[in-house]
């Protein structure tokens, strides 16, 4: 899952970027209005964490201006401002969600979890195919009744591969998945991810299509 963070607080932000990359999110983190709209100009994001006081631009006018362009990307405010008039004008000004800072970032995690998984129209907490079960919660997988352990990355993969089990997932939305703006990426990064899963779990049950991408082998749906 990939999430843009815009806040301006050198030390909050560093913070947000650490706990959301643990939890198993590719996090791209910009400080000013107008570099958020580039962004979401350029790039796909499953979820923006958006302060309110930002300088130059401020976070309203970016909700504003993501809502008019038909952008639904779910979006959770973080700002100091406390009162009800201003929670109100964030959430009928188009955002999912509010948080007053301070905040604790297990609950950030948390209604994060929750906005991506209604956006992507599921209505449980738990991923399941087969008798393969993830739960983004507690970053737990159990295949065949047997808790597998996974790395951050690994957990990240196999989950938007669940999420999307009913279809082709490039090498390049994978990617997106793993890895922020800043973090560099070898080549063969992604296959190399898709080998420690096939080991740890079976090697028949992601399918390779060459040239186009990975999906969960059908067959192994039972």
């Amino acid at each position: 899952m990939r999430i843009l963070l815009v806040e301006d607080d050198t030390l909050l932000g560093e913070g947000i970027r650490v706990g959301l990359r643990q939890d198993g999110y590719a996090v791209d983190w910009v400080t000013r209005g107008e570099a958020a709209e580039q962004a979401l100009a350029t790039d796909a994001f499953d979820l923006v964490v958006l302060d309110l006081g930002l300088p130059g631009r401020d976070g309203l006018s970016v909700l504003q201006h993501l809502r008019q362009a038909g952008d639904d990307t779910p979006v959770i405010i973080l700002t100091a401002r406390d009162t009800v008039a201003d929670r109100i004008q964030g959430l009928d000004g188009g955002a999912d969600d509010y948080l007053i800072k301070p905040f604790d970032l297990d609950e950030l995690a948390a209604r994060a979890r929750a906005l991506i998984r209604r956006s992507k129209g599921r209505t449980t907490p738990l991923l399941e195919f087969g008798r393969l079960t993830l739960d983004p919660a507690s970053h737990q997988v159990i295949y065949k009744d047997q808790s597998v352990e996974m790395s951050p990355r690994e957990f990240a993969l196999l989950r938007i591969l669940m999420e999307n089990a009913d279809r082709l997932v490039s090498k390049t939305r994978l990617q997106e998945t793993l890895y922020g703006w800043d973090q560099d990426v070898e080549s063969n990064a992604v296959e190399v991810h898709i080998h420690h899963l096939r080991k740890k779990l079976d090697a028949e049950l992601i399918e390779t299509v060459r040239g186009v991408g990975y999906r969960l082998a059908k067959d192994h749906n039972t």
